[in-house]
């Protein structure tokens, strides 16, 4: 689950699709129905998502767990991550939350939600895509205003 409009989280974006290379994550904006759905389903207002939503095999992960346990299953450089597990999560979530609440001022904002390559949309949960196309913009050019 990501924020559509965030550069910072956009740019995540780009990066697992550039990393992950098992294809393993699927996408999804959490101004699409699909996304919102998941993040009111997993206890997250989706009006104000400060948290970042994993979704595996084990179940729903959420802020610093979910990033580390993605950037852990890249494999190579990236198992280093897991060092930082050692640190208790009520002293990195605060960091996290931290960075979220701040993402916008100091990422900036896109004026339109994420759109794939033509080549990226099987990574993409289709009805993020279509709520991109077909509405939710309309939704994150009125959060800019």
């Amino acid at each position: 689950m990501f924020d559509g409009v965030c550069v910072l989280c956009n740019g995540w974006v780009d990066f697992l699709l550039r990393h992950d290379h098992g294809q393993r994550y699927r996408f999804a904006a959490m101004q699409s129905p699909a996304g919102s759905e998941l993040l009111v389903r997993n206890g997250l207002d989706p009006d104000d998502p400060m948290s970042f939503l994993l979704i595996d095999e084990r179940g729903a992960q959420i802020d610093s767990d979910a990033i580390i346990t993605v950037l852990g299953s890249l494999g190579g450089m990236w198992r280093a991550v897991w060092v930082v597990r050692l640190m208790p999560g009520r002293m990195r979530d605060p960091l996290y939350r931290w960075i979220a609440r701040n993402r916008y001022r100091w990422f900036g904002r896109k004026p339109a939600c994420y759109l794939p390559r033509a080549d990226q949309q099987h990574r993409f949960l289709h009805h993020s895509l279509h709520a991109c196309f077909y509405g939710v913009a309309i939704k994150c050019l009125q959060e800019l205003v």
